[in-house]
């Protein structure tokens, strides 16, 4: 091969991983005003959800409903912070419909194909290398502050839970409907959506900045925020977001390990 062809290879090589990073401006240039306006969009949705949530649950404690009955509280707030994601998920993506807006396709939810090979073997990968790169960011963080809460559980009153049905809830809702939910709202429509008006690597930025504040603590929403950058490139990558549901229900899978079947084993 001539010296021109391999400088002429090395190029495309490099370009194809500028598009992935960077990504390919539109025709038009990069909207950065719609990138403004859909990151508060999506918060103005999940908002809305958690209101509408917390009100239907104040009503149900009003009329004296007997839900305590049917589900333990630690249960119930597991439960409801899928519906939250769902319903701010459901809001963003059918908003648009009644303004006679184009509903969002499936491409740009990363959802046109189901999980392949390559996502099952990325997963695991992935997780081995953000274990790494967060561990090492805790270590610098509390080197610089030592008070710094290195606990990642939500206050949410999962370390609560006891009995056997009240973990297979919080397994269907942690581990498996959960990073659905997740993934699909802030990795398909939001990082999908953004990537469209600016740069990938801003957009990454962005999302993972929001996914950070929904999770409100700051011990947590630093974990997450290096997580979702991680699966916002996994997503640039394959072109779908099923390696990052893989990444995430690893990761919230070794949490339920930690938090619900260790202490029965140890009990």
């Amino acid at each position: 091969m001539s010296a021109k062809s391999s400088n002429r290879l090395l190029q495309t090589r490099l370009n194809k991983v500028g598009h992935l990073v960077i990504g390919r401006a539109p025709d038009g240039g990069w909207n950065w005003r719609m990138a403004g306006i859909l990151p508060l969009w999506v918060l103005a949705a999940f908002v809305a959800s958690s209101l509408v949530v917390s009100t239907v649950l104040f009503i149900v404690n009003w009329l004296n409903l007997p839900i305590d009955s049917y589900v333990r509280p630690a249960v119930l707030q597991t439960v409801l912070a899928v519906v939250v994601y769902a319903l701010t998920l459901g809001i963003v993506i059918a908003g648009p419909s009644l303004l006679k807006r184009p509903i969002v396709s499936l491409q740009t939810l990363g959802l046109t194909r189901l999980p392949s090979w390559t996502d099952i073997g990325l997963a695991p990968l992935t997780y081995f290398v953000y274990v790494i790169v967060i561990a090492m960011f805790l270590s610098l963080i509390t080197s610089w502050f030592p008070a710094f809460p290195l606990d990642q559980t939500q206050d949410v009153g999962f370390k609560a839970l006891g009995s056997r049905l009240d973990n297979i809830l919080a397994f269907l809702t942690l581990v498996v409907l959960s990073p659905l939910a997740e993934e699909t709202l802030f990795r398909g429509y939001l990082y999908g959506k953004l990537k469209t008006y600016i740069p990938a690597v801003l957009a990454a930025v962005v999302t993972s900045l929001l996914f950070a504040i929904v999770h409100f603590q700051l011990n947590v929403g630093l974990d997450v925020f290096v997580l979702s950058l991680f699966l916002c490139g996994l997503r640039s990558l394959t072109g779908s977001i099923w390696a990052g549901v893989l990444v995430h229900m690893i990761k919230n899978g070794v949490a339920y390990y930690i938090l619900f079947v260790s202490p029965l084993i140890g009990g």
